[in-house]
């Protein structure tokens, strides 16, 4: 693992999807967070978007999506000492007392990277993969990444993530080869959710989680060997109804 190579900022997408931050503003959480996430954290606050026309979700929820992600092991994380002190960090934060620290508890079992979204949608059973689609997966054989961050996005503004830096193999992107093997489009952006804001920031609150995000840009968090994906379920972009159907091998 220490002799993997991993894809740099040029080869990914996160520079380019920050959050805009504004000298002296404050940071109001987007419509896509106020639609897809607060309800499910602050049913109750007044910026809360209940339903949309045209948007499938009714209060958070929306019908079961199921998604192939790689997996991020909880045990492995909360071990991670540079975890540890990003954590203590964001206690002592000005904005500490605006993120859902219960919901982690909750998740932490599903924490993941979406690497194929919305294979099926609506549907009770999981979408098929082919044999021969198994066999090319577990060809890949285990797959490295390192986690880095923090990361805050230009969309769902009031999530906070991890970024996930895949292993460049043959000069290529290991994420995007699964892609392909699955006819999917191929991406650059893969984000593992970890933290939620309930509220929209002040001023002096934006600044300081502005300078955090730029001070943890370029730490190492974690790097995982990963043998397997998950075929993944949910009923709501937290995962907090959802479940992991299957388990997809990267190793025979």
């Amino acid at each position: 693992m220490e002799q993997a190579q991993f894809c740099g900022d040029d080869e990914l997408g996160y520079d380019r999807s920050r959050t805009p931050f504004a000298a002296g503003r404050g940071l109001a959480l987007d419509e896509a967070y106020r639609l897809a996430h607060l309800p499910l954290i602050a049913p109750g606050h007044p910026d809360v978007i209940s339903v949309r026309d045209g948007a499938y979700y009714d209060r958070g929820r929306h019908p079961k999506v199921f998604s192939l992600v790689l997996p991020v092991p909880w045990h492995a994380l909360s071990a991670s000492p540079a975890f540890r002190e990003l954590e203590a960090d964001l206690r002592v934060a000005p904005f500490a007392p605006k993120i859902a620290w219960q919901l982690m508890p909750q998740r932490r079992d599903r924490l993941h990277a979406t690497v194929c979204g919305s294979l099926a949608v609506g549907q009770d059973a999981p979408p098929p993969i082919t044999s021969a689609q198994r066999t090319e997966l577990t060809s890949l054989g285990p797959v490295h990444v390192e986690l880095r961050g923090l990361f805050s996005g230009n969309v769902n503004v009031g999530r906070l993530y991890l970024r996930v830096y895949p292993e460049r193999r043959n000069g290529q992107n290991v994420l995007r080869q699964i892609q392909r093997v699955l006819g999917r489009r191929e991406t650059d952006l893969y984000v593992v959710g970890l933290y939620n804001l309930t509220d929209n920031l002040n001023a002096g609150e934006a600044s300081a989680l502005a300078e955090m995000l730029e001070r943890w840009w370029s730490r190492s968090i974690l790097r995982l060997t990963v043998t397997h994906l998950w075929l993944l379920w949910a009923m709501d972009d937290l995962v907090l109804d959802g479940a992991v159907a299957e388990d997809i091998l990267l190793v025979p």
